[in-house]
């Protein structure tokens, strides 16, 4: 009895390494019965990015910056903006047959804390398209 509690007890254990991402919060009721959604979205400022332009982008920023990686403690606030997916602009555009190059570069605004221009950070991702793989990344 006892030879086979070990095992199981190191299985069950180590399914807490296997995190799934988090879901996204949804607005109370009251919140989303305030917002009304338009039948057509405004021409103005909206963008249209196809699903295999989406799937390359989200491949290379999961990346980049994964979903589950930590800020540490003692980090400045421009770590601490850099750390935001928000932070960044990413910018997709089709290579030769199965590929899609993706750039990943900071907002030059989002991370204002009044010191110099951060330099140096950003990545551009070579992605196969076809065995949804990442073929290179230049930094």
């Amino acid at each position: 009895m006892k030879r086979g509690l070990l095992p199981l007890l190191c299985l069950l254990s180590s399914c807490a390494l296997f995190q799934q991402p988090p879901r996204p919060s949804h607005a109370s009721p009251e919140e989303a019965a305030a917002v009304e959604i338009p039948l057509a979205l405004p021409l103005e400022g909206r963008m249209v990015v196809g699903g295999v332009m989406l799937r390359a982008m989200n491949l290379a920023m999961e990346d980049y910056l994964p979903w589950d990686r930590k800020v540490p403690t003692e980090a400045s606030p421009l770590q601490r903006c850099l750390h935001r997916r928000e932070s960044y602009e990413v910018a997709a555009a089709p290579g030769p047959e199965g590929i899609v190059f993706v750039t990943i570069i900071p907002d030059a605004s989002a991370c204002d804390i009044g010191g110099p221009p951060v330099l140096g950070i950003g990545a551009t991702y070579a992605i196969d398209v076809r065995g949804w793989r990442i073929l290179s990344v230049q930094q």
